[in-house]
């Protein structure tokens, strides 16, 4: 998919900041929607369905990261990027925003020739993921086959374990919500609690017996391959 084909939505409450954003997004070719607050740009998304979000942190109404958590949790957002922007440039904010979803930060004031940078980096790093097959260190994940191999042995998965395990190692070092793994996985039509995640995450480590997922305490999980043995 060239930038042609690539959609991009801009949430900010600042016109100056917008008008630079799209100006510079456009001449490279992409397809760019703006919106002025955090309900707007939840509407807009609705109707365009992006590829990439650039949010600003600050917005009236939802702010950039409620608006993170809340495209994080629905399907047809899955696969969408997106940036935060922020003139805060505390580690705290930072952290805030990664762990709600976001694949990337942008501090403002903003310098175009970073934007782009950014932006393309992701689509590019987007498109190597895409693929049917993941290998991480020793660990061979293949979605068409739903087979797990660890140092060339076949690890049998459960189907839900399979998928939550793909699900992380899509995206290694993402952030995973809770709510988000409950969605993907799970979906609406099931019932099911935050000690489910728990249960099957535990049982992917055992199966496994690598240290591949981290728990990120009170947010969620994610996929990051080290060698050692797992500590159950």
């Amino acid at each position: 998919m060239n930038a042609k084909e690539k959609i991009i939505l801009i949430a900010d409450d600042e016109p100056d900041i917008i008008e630079i954003i799209s100006y510079n997004l456009l001449k490279e070719g992409y397809t760019v929607y703006t919106a002025k607050d955090g309900n707007d740009a939840l509407d807009k998304a609705r109707l365009t369905h992006p590829h990439l979000f650039i949010l600003d942190i600050l917005m009236p109404y939802k702010n950039g990261v409620e608006v993170c958590k809340i495209l994080r949790t629905q399907p047809k957002f899955k696969d969408s990027l997106i940036i935060l922007l922020t003139a805060l440039s505390d580690e705290s904010s930072h952290i805030r925003g990664l762990d709600s979803g976001a694949d990337d930060f942008i501090t403002k004031p903003i310098s175009p020739k970073v934007l782009i940078s950014r932006v393309n980096a992701l689509f590019r790093r987007t498109e190597k993921e895409k693929t049917d097959i993941i290998t991480a260190g020793n660990i061979t994940i293949d979605a068409s086959k739903y087979t797990v191999n660890v140092s060339g042995e076949p690890i049998v998965l459960a189907k839900k374990e399979f998928e939550l395990l793909y699900l992380l190692a899509a995206k290694p070092g993402r952030v995973f919500l809770r709510n988000e793994i409950l969605e993907q996985v799970w979906g609406n039509d099931v019932i099911v609690g935050d000690r489910t995640i728990d249960v099957h995450i535990r049982k992917i480590r055992q199966k496994l017996g690598v240290n591949c997922i981290s728990t990120i305490k009170g947010v969620g999980y994610k996929f990051e391959y080290t060698p050692q043995v797992a500590a159950i």
